[in-house]
């Protein structure tokens, strides 16, 4: 499975524009703060790898 090379930071694009939408329109439930933390990770990890 070949990784694509820019895919940290569209987890990123992916993790902003997602904690946006939930600011605006107040979304919650008992799993989104781990789901965010677990994007922002690995977003930030291969962003740091150079992935």
């Amino acid at each position: 499975m070949k990784i694509k090379k820019g895919l940290g930071l569209v987890l990123l694009a992916i993790w902003l524009i997602a904690y946006g939408v939930i600011a605006i329109i107040g979304l919650s439930f008992a799993g989104l703060p781990l789901i965010m933390a677990v994007l922002a990770i690995a977003a930030g990890l291969l962003i740091l790898l150079g992935k």
